[in-house]
Formats: structure tokens, sequence, C-alpha cells
């Protein structure tokens, strides 16, 4: 081998070893997501949830954004419609992340598709589309994502359950409800490198202010379809700054 052959391009990563990588690309991330599970677990049963409910939600939903709207959807007695409706529209950015993971993972076998698509979530797809996007090609890549979802998951669970026996023992003056807008610019700051990511984070963030009044929490979607379509159409911009 030659003083200047790159090993990562002759030796692919371990399954181990990117799962690894994966659970310390997710690690930082739990700061924001412990105080979010606390939040749902004493919001779950503020609504009149059962605790075992809502530990069930965090298992089976898996989806704090969601979890928290349905919450405050039941303790206000909505119709179960609106409130499933509502619920699906605030899960359809999963649809996006999904669509820009696939060209990654088609390859693999149906179950571990599952498993990933399980797994993934806001905290989980920020680290792993750069892991895929600019990292190598290897054949274990996926279990990076195994990593960082399976460790989100795992904080989720058992931050839920500590929010469940906390229950109101937790003082509001420490606002953890601020900590959910902390964790997403967490997860958005670090992946702006071009000129059109800044441009379509810009154009999302004004869109979601501005769009606040839309039922059913549609802002989320029209934020997602604004900023997409800006960050295309910037893209130009990146090609005469050398980007690829």
């Amino acid at each position: 081998m030659s003083a200047d052959t790159d090993p990562s391009q002759t030796a692919p990563a371990s399954a181990w070893s990117e799962c690894l990588a994966g659970i310390k690309a997710e690690l930082p991330l739990l700061l924001g997501v412990v105080p979010f599970g606390l939040i749902f677990g004493v919001l779950g049963l503020a609504a009149g949830l059962p605790a075992w409910g809502v530990v069930a939600m965090s298992s089976v939903v898996f989806g704090g954004s969601s979890q928290v709207v349905f919450a405050q959807l039941w303790g206000a007695q909505v119709p179960a419609p609106v409130i499933t409706a509502t619920v699906g529209v605030v899960n359809l950015r999963h649809a996006l992340y999904s669509a820009s993971l696939a060209q990654y993972l088609r390859e693999l076998p149906m179950r571990w598709r599952i498993l990933l698509a399980y797994l993934l979530t806001d905290e989980a797809y920020a680290p792993t589309i750069r892991r895929f996007a600019d990292g190598p090609a290897t054949p274990n890549r996926h279990w990076f994502l195994f990593g960082a979802g399976f460790t989100l998951w795992a904080s989720w669970q058992l931050s839920t359950v500590a929010g469940v026996l906390l229950g109101a023992a937790i003082p509001a003056s420490w606002s953890l409800d601020f900590s959910i807008a902390l964790t997403f610019i967490a997860l958005l700051l670090p992946g702006i490198h071009r000129r059109s990511e800044l441009v379509a984070a810009l154009v999302a963030g004004t869109v979601a202010l501005a769009a606040q009044g839309l039922p059913h929490k549609l802002w989320i979607i029209a934020a997602a379809v604004a900023g997409i379509a800006a960050g295309a159409a910037s893209r130009r911009f990146d090609r005469r700054a050398g980007h690829a």
C-alpha cells in the first residue's frame, strides 16, 4: 500500500464501527431530546391519558412533535378524526426524510428497510444524511442510521417513563418546553454548508412564522414545501460558488 493511499477507501468500515459512529453522532442531540420526552410524559398525563397509554404511544408512534400535538388535542376533547388527520399531517415530514435516504438504502432487504423506517426521526435523520452524503459508500453504512436511531429510541422511551413518574413534580420554572425549539435549531445549523441550504432554511422559517394561523398544523407542510422550492431554485448560487 502506498503512503498516500486512503485506508477508508480500501477497508470498508465494519458494522460495529458504523453503529458506534451513529451512536456518537446522536449523543449531543439527546440534550434536547430528553427534556422533550419529559414534557410529553407530563403532557400526556395532564391530557387525561393513562400512564400505560403515554408510554405505549412513545413506543408505537415514536414521533415527538406528533405525540405532543396528540396530547394537546386529546386534552381539548377534539374529535378523533381531526386528531388522526392532524397527527398524520405533522408526520408527513418523515416522507421527505424517507425520500431523501431512499437512494442510499434501496439495496437493503425489506426487514432492514422496515426497521430503519421505524427508527427514522428528525434527530436520527440529521446526522445520517450528512454521513451518507459526505462519507464513504461502505456496505455497512446503514448501521450508522441504526446506531443513531436506536440511541434516540432508547432515550425517548426512558425520558417518557421519567416524565410519567415525575409528573407534576417538575416545576414550571424549568421551562422544559423551550428545549423543543432548541432541539430543532441544533439539528438545522450543522447542516447548512451551501447558500441554497441557507436560503431554504430562511424561507422555511419565514413561512413557518407567517403561516401559524393555518388549521391542523398545516404550517409545517407549507414551510417544508416553501423551503424545498427555495433551496432548489437557489442551487445555481452553489454552482457559481464551486459547490457540487
